[in-house]
């Protein structure tokens, strides 16, 4: 068994499969509030240590999907700083192990470590709300279209946030 600290969005529904994921494995989870999390430059940075920029970033969050925010165009400084000022911007759930830090979850070092084999059919990284992969600009289910701030405001009262 081992102690996994996993920060998580609450109310996320890929982030309760994670962690049921986790446990069915055996580990004991210490769950947080990545939103809530006082994060500085020096507590982020091992958590996105090896991977590109734009993996450092939740493409389901609103910015990203809107293309306000395009991660591809990001040196490291300006992508921390803007993932500093909104974690919601960051790729979950960031994982804090005996066996290193990581940020997503997908096959890797640290989840190999917790014994978590992932079938390349399997995805337990994207967002499982399938409004959430909606581009701001198609239709919603009335066949109404939605603004990027009012889509955005939707899905945070939607997810209890």
């Amino acid at each position: 068994m081992t102690h996994v600290v996993f920060y998580e969005k609450p109310g996320c529904i890929t982030n309760a499969r994670q962690k049921q994921l986790l446990v069915r494995h055996g580990h004991l989870l210490l769950v947080r509030d990545l939103l809530r999390e006082r994060w500085s430059a020096a507590r982020l940075r091992p958590f996105l240590a090896g991977l590109p920029v734009a993996d450092w970033f939740n493409p389901a969050a609103p910015r990203i999907r809107s293309g306000e925010i395009d991660p591809t165009a990001l040196a490291p400084g300006p992508a921390l700083e803007l993932l500093l000022a909104d974690p919601l911007l960051i790729r979950r759930p960031l994982l804090e192990t005996p066996h290193g830090c990581c940020a997503g979850f997908v096959a890797g070092p640290v989840l190999a470590a917790l014994g978590v084999l992932l079938p390349p059919d399997q995805d337990l990284q994207s967002c499982a709300r399938p409004e959430a992969t909606r581009a701001s600009s198609e239709p919603t289910r009335d066949g109404s279209a939605l603004d990027a701030t009012t889509e955005m405001l939707a899905r945070r009262e939607a997810c209890g946030r």
